[in-house]
């Protein structure tokens, strides 16, 4: 019995950095976008003027987009402009086109297969819009 209480104490002082880190990470962009949040949902999105990025996760964890999909809405200098991104690979939906971004405001519809809807908005400044580094 002391041994197995040994081998739960350790594993759980094993585990508790790595729990900390990757809060310490939450919210934080890891691809050079800005992140928004939605209950459970993490979304950082990378713009391009010739790229949209959305990389997913819930509580950190990297959710598959296969067989998802996503919409963003642009709203730049009254001006609005719809882009449907297909899943990407692992946790991304993508789009490839050509985007006017500086100053923009986006909204992003997500659907992540067994997970409910959702909608992030984020705020683009220049230095996102057309910097962000994929």
């Amino acid at each position: 019995m002391k041994h197995l209480l040994l081998t739960l104490a350790t594993a759980a002082s094993l585990i508790a950095p790595a729990a900390a880190l990757a809060h310490e990470d939450h919210g934080k962009p890891q691809h050079g976008g800005i992140v928004a949040e939605a209950a459970h949902y993490q979304a950082e999105l990378v713009a391009r003027p010739d790229r949209l990025t959305l990389y997913i996760t819930e509580h950190g964890t990297p959710l598959p987009t296969a067989g998802g999909s996503a919409k963003v809405t642009l709203l730049a200098g009254g001006q609005k402009s719809e882009v449907a991104l297909a899943p990407a690979g692992d946790n991304r939906f993508e789009a490839k086109g050509s985007f006017n971004l500086g100053g923009t405001k986006a909204v992003a519809n997500l659907n992540v297969p067994g997970k409910p809807a959702k909608t992030l908005r984020f705020a683009l400044d220049d230095a996102h819009a057309s910097h962000g580094k994929h």
